[in-house]
């Protein structure tokens, strides 16, 4: 009998899902809302509402400034920014809630033109990293039941589009709304 030394390499996504990761369900989306009012959680609770709205990479959400949301004192209704990995730019609607929750989290943190909207707790005048980001996510879709490990930061930026895609029926709308250059990659990211 002979027995081999070589050693078995086991893949990187060994029982990991792999492929894209599903977008919240409305009802899913009310009851994280629901928890972190009720926990009183406002950083996360701004956060969560701005990335539903803003459709924004986990690297664009992480990075926006107070000055990226606001005209003086008051949270637009609509932002645009520029996105790292095309550096195309991107505008976004932000909905009444989230307007009420950021305005709430950039008043008990005393935040200014130039900061972070979500200043890291370890590193001065920086953000929240993404990794710090993706642990959140992996949080709120706990917090309500659901397994870390099907739902990311991805999740966040898909949610929208797709309740959007299922009562419009409208690609170009979901295009711009993603910042897509190619319809053909809108038509992959939502999976149709």
């Amino acid at each position: 009998m002979v027995h081999s030394n070589k050693s078995t390499k086991v893949s990187w996504n060994k029982g990991k899902l792999i492929g894209q990761k599903p977008p919240l369900k409305i009802q899913e989306i009310w009851a994280i809302r629901i928890r972190l009012e009720i926990a009183n959680n406002l950083r996360d609770l701004a956060l969560f509402n701005l990335a539903i709205d803003s459709k924004l990479r986990s690297c664009d959400l992480v990075k926006l400034q107070i000055k990226d949301i606001t005209h003086g004192a008051d949270i637009l209704k609509r932002a645009m920014v520029m996105q790292q990995k095309n550096l195309q730019p991107v505008q976004f609607e932000i909905t009444q809630k989230t307007r009420k929750s950021l305005s709430i989290w950039i008043e008990y943190k005393h935040l200014h033109n130039n900061n972070f909207l979500f200043p890291s707790r370890s590193k001065i005048d920086s953000h929240i990293s993404t990794r710090q980001y993706a642990r959140i996510v992996k949080s709120w879709v706990s917090m309500i039941g659901l397994s870390p490990n099907d739902y990311g930061t991805h999740t966040m930026r898909r949610t929208k589009v797709t309740l959007i895609y299922k009562r419009t029926k409208n690609l170009r709308a979901i295009q711009l709304l993603l910042g897509h250059t190619k319809l053909e990659s809108t038509v992959r990211y939502l999976g149709i």
